[in-house]
């Protein structure tokens, strides 16, 4: 891959990491607001969290390309940034494991708070990306 493409590749990973926060806080505060209306799970939640999920998922492959293809580690600050990015690869499917059992009442709680939780793990990247 040409090396001119760098730059265009970190502001993706960038901006699509800014995206990644402020779209799980939505979606965090979208569950806790079903569990306030006492909403049981819905479809339109699972879309929410799926494109979250995918969401953080394209953050990862791009900052694995970058790695990889181009950078090789000289770009990264602290090594916990690689840390973050695998959390946010597992969070969401750990909370549908950790679901599977519970009530459609109880699951916009545990998703919400999970949706939370990536959320401040998407802010602990952009923390260790940037010196």
């Amino acid at each position: 891959m040409p090396s001119e493409l760098l730059a265009p590749l970190v502001n993706a990973h960038r901006q699509l990491a800014t995206t990644g926060v402020l779209y799980m806080a939505a979606a965090g505060a979208w569950g806790l607001l079903m569990v306030w209306q006492k909403r049981p799970m819905d479809a339109n939640y699972r879309g929410i969290l799926i494109i979250g999920y995918v969401l953080g998922d394209l953050i990862g492959l791009l900052g694995a390309a970058i790695y990889v293809f181009y950078d090789g580690g000289t770009l990264l600050h602290d090594p916990l940034h690689i840390l973050y990015g695998l959390i946010t690869a597992v969070g969401l499917p750990m909370a549908a494991i950790w679901s599977q059992n519970r009530s459609d009442q109880q699951k916009p709680l545990i998703y919400g708070l999970a949706a939370l939780f990536m959320m401040g793990i998407f802010i602990r990247g952009i923390m260790t990306a940037t010196r």
